[in-house]
């Protein structure tokens, strides 16, 4: 036998059964083999505790951690050299010995101080089994250390180091968890900018309410300085800016997520640049910056865009516009950078006033009226409803392109044309100059998405409120001051109650891990998904109290998406962060054929582009049509957006651009004629269900048939089974007169239906019962008929 097979075995007898100079030979092998896990299976727990701690951090949820699967062991080529040198194992005693080890108190204890929980140790153990059980052959160390348990040569818990070792395989946080939380550790922010911090920036806060003139105050500015950038939080609001500036006479760029353009001839790159808050330049010197509606630094899902630029603007002075409740704010975090903020406060310029009456019927409707409702069947609904009463109204909500917003919104403040109504959602709350008189709240419930990314529906908040209301008698506007009021009388207390309620102070900004905080990441946890890195990151992940960590809920979405496309993980992540709107499936699955094209090497040309959308397009019969071509318009949104960021493999994008006009121009012409096709949507509606009731009629008749013929022909049941649309002609035509009138919808229409029948199912069930209890009672209801 080789010397270090005899040495081995030798260090592992237990002290009392060990020849004399044991340490002399361990320390022999160890110099000719190097360390042995075996040797380990004694480290105190004190040690370990203290080995492994984390520095006061919190403890990680390890329900994030996914196991990794560890295959068993094959043949080896080399044949079953622990076998060989000792004997082949017997499974059954092996299942005992594990068992043994896994009930130990001592192990699950020693366990935890290695941070395996209950949950951890648990798997870990199940695929420490599994892989012993199932390997044709173990490594020698292993191998030998079981075979000495066999003959108690060995103790059962100098398991441990192995199953050590096979945890930390399947759960690779475990060996890493130090370097992991120093990558996460997100708090002192300024740091992450030195450009910025070489400078002394001046921090001017302009506050005020809506229709103050903050904001045109701080574009002066811009548009005096040498060089500006403005930021904001649409692309409606960038495009403004970059109309304005040009127009005054003052070159300047546009820069948003799916959009360059640059006003030199030459292409040179203008002093003055209007962005969207995502996309400025944190490197680039400015003389001025603006950042618009700075209170959307709280933002769940966007607000680290307004912290990145807040903190990162290279300019000598940024102007910030928004809200009073964010002042406190900005001055703790501009404390921490070493600045000052001037407070500059602007009152409203026109007065506005909260009525002291509902409108409670579309009757009352004025013009210069905004409807604000929060859902799009609303919109749908009010719309047709104002067209039944011979009004015409614009349309505006948040799905729409901008293009067809601005036409909407011109068609609105246009003296000469007919519309002088408007229908929105609260897209109108900023982005838009309407000409609006007074504001109507069709509700005041809104549904929105918390900071843990679930959905809720709650009255809107103060700032919402203002926010909306805001926009009635704005200063440019022929309108001198404003009213706003609610569609129903229960809900006007409620109105006056948010709007007198004091707005709560912001209290943290948003923060959001870089592209290169994530590759770190990937390289300590390589086998591990996108979607899993980034659920432990955040965990591991440490703030400071002025800020949190966005709401990723979109962009696990989509790396889950195209989790199965073989992508490197920056091209991976430049996906995921493209903005889609996850409710969209026509979208989503582009996004997937994007990917997939581009992990082929595939370029996405725009005759392929032209195909896969099935250009050209019809223009919208129906509410539907209307929905998948915006869904469309989204898809173009999403392809310009990427070849900003892969030039190679989206080569079109001026082509693709003008397609998107003529687009814009289809919905534009759907969303003018929109009342119609509400209209054929609710008549296309309406004959299903009639056709769908017709045939629930004739099986309810015959249900009702066969109870009468049980019930020895009691008329009254039979005279009962005629429906609200049952079979006369005049029923369905008041049916349909009430869709038409907009009073009654077709939803409506299908629950009361519904309701009926099952009143009418229940009503039938409860005569059965009773004409069947017995002979008596039956005579007895008999009676009164013969009678």
């Amino acid at each position: 036998m080789s010397f270090p097979r005899c040495a081995l075995l030798w260090a592992r007898l237990p002290p009392g059964r060990q020849p004399g100079p044991r340490a002399a030979v361990c320390s022999a092998l160890r110099a000719h083999t190097g360390p042995f896990p075996g040797t380990l299976g004694r480290v105190p727990a004190v040690a370990c505790a203290s080995s492994s701690a984390s520095g006061g951090s919190k403890a990680p949820n390890t329900s994030l951690f996914v196991p990794l699967t560890v295959k068993p062991q094959g043949r080896s080529a080399d044949g079953d050299v622990g076998a060989e040198l000792t004997r082949p194992l017997d499974k059954n005693e092996v299942k005992k010995i594990l068992d043994k080890f896994y009930k130990r108190k001592e192990i699950q204890k020693l366990s935890a101080d290695y941070g395996l929980d209950a949950r951890l140790f648990h798997q870990a153990f199940i695929s420490f089994r599994n892989y012993i059980m199932q390997s044709h052959s173990l490594d020698v160390d292993i191998h030998i250390i079981l075979n000495d348990i066999c003959f108690s040569a060995a103790h059962v818990d100098d398991l441990f180091p192995f199953f050590l070792r096979h945890a930390k395989q399947i759960f690779p946080v475990l060996e890493c968890k130090d370097d992991l939380r120093k990558i996460s550790d997100l708090r002192i922010p300024p740091n992450w900018y030195p450009e910025a911090r070489a400078l002394q920036r001046k921090i001017i806060f302009h506050s005020g309410p809506t229709n103050s003139g903050k904001t045109y105050h701080a574009i002066q500015k811009y548009l005096s300085a040498k060089s500006g950038v403005y930021c904001g939080p649409l692309k409606l609001l960038a495009h403004e800016i970059f109309e304005k500036s040009n127009a005054a006479g003052v070159p300047c760029d546009l820069v948003t997520g799916e959009e360059r353009v640059t006003v030199e001839p030459d292409g040179k790159q203008a002093a003055h640049v209007a962005c969207t808050v995502e996309m400025c330049s944190v490197t680039t010197p400015y003389e001025v910056a603006v950042i618009d509606e700075i209170q959307m630094i709280k933002d769940p899902a966007r607000g680290w865009a307004w912290t990145r630029a807040l903190l990162g603007l290279c300019a000598e002075e940024i102007h910030l516009c928004g809200e009073s409740a964010a002042i406190d704010l900005v001055t703790e975090l501009m404390y921490t950078t070493g600045e000052d903020v001037e407070v500059r406060t602007y009152k409203r310029l026109t007065p506005i006033f909260v009525l002291d009456h509902a409108l409670e019927s579309l009757d009352n409707l004025r013009p210069g009226d905004c409807i604000v409702c929060f859902s799009k069947n609303d919109i749908y609904s009010v719309s047709r409803q104002i067209e039944i009463r011979g009004l015409e109204s614009a349309v505006i909500y948040g799905s729409l392109p901008p293009g067809t917003k601005l036409a909407q919104a011109r068609k609105f403040n246009d003296p000469d044309d007919a519309c002088k109504i408007l229908v929105a959602t609260d897209a109108v709350g900023m982005g838009l100059n309407l000409s609006i008189r007074r504001i109507i709240f069709y509700s005041l419930m809104k549904p929105s998405i918390n900071e843990k990314g679930e959905k809720e529906i709650e009255p809107i908040t103060t700032s919402q409120a203002l926010q909306i209301a805001g926009r009635a008698g704005r200063f440019s506007s022929k309108f001198k001051e404003g009213e706003v009021t609610t569609m129903n009388r229960e809900d006007l207390s409620l109105l006056k109650e948010i709007l007198n309620r004091p707005v709560e102070p912001i209290k943290a900004a948003g923060l959001h891990p870089t592209a290169e905080q994530i590759e770190m990441f990937a390289y300590h946890l390589p086998d591990t998904t996108l979607s899993n890195l980034i659920d432990i990151f955040v965990d591991f992940s440490q703030v400071d109290g002025q800020y949190f960590v966005c709401n990723m809920d979109d962009f696990k979405f989509s790396a889950e998406l195209i989790q199965h496309i073989p992508l490197s993980l920056r091209v991976r992540y430049v996906f995921c962060t493209a903005p889609i709107n996850k409710k969209q499936p026509f979208v989503c699955s582009s996004l997937l054929q994007f990917a997939r094209q581009y992990s082929r090497n595939e370029p996405l040309t725009f005759s392929w582009l032209q195909r896969y959308i099935k250009w050209p397009l019809l223009p919208p019969k129906n509410i539907k049509d209307l929905m998948d071509l915006e869904a469309v318009h989204d898809v173009l949104d999403l392809y310009l957006w990427l070849s900003y960021r892969f030039i190679d493999m989206f080569p079109d994008a001026s082509l693709v651009r003008d397609l998107q006009k003529q687009l814009d121009g289809i919905i534009q012409d759907g969303v003018h004629n929109i009342t119609k096709l509400i209209k054929i949507s609710e008549a296309h509606k309406l004959l299903n269900l009639q056709n769908s009731s017709a045939e629930s009629q004739s099986r309810l008749s015959g249900t009702v048939k066969s109870q009468t013929r049980r019930n020895h022909g009691n008329k009254a049941l039979g005279s009962k089974a005629a429906g609200p649309l049952g079979p006369g002609a005049g029923e369905k035509s008041l049916a349909s007169r009430l869709v038409q009138q907009g009073l009654l919808t077709a939803d409506m229409l299908k629950q009361l239906e519904k309701e009926w029948m099952t009143q009418q199912t229940e009503h039938g069930k409860g005569r059965t019962e009773s004409g069947t209890s017995s002979k008596g009672t039956r005579r007895k209801k008999k009676e009164p008929d013969s009678d």
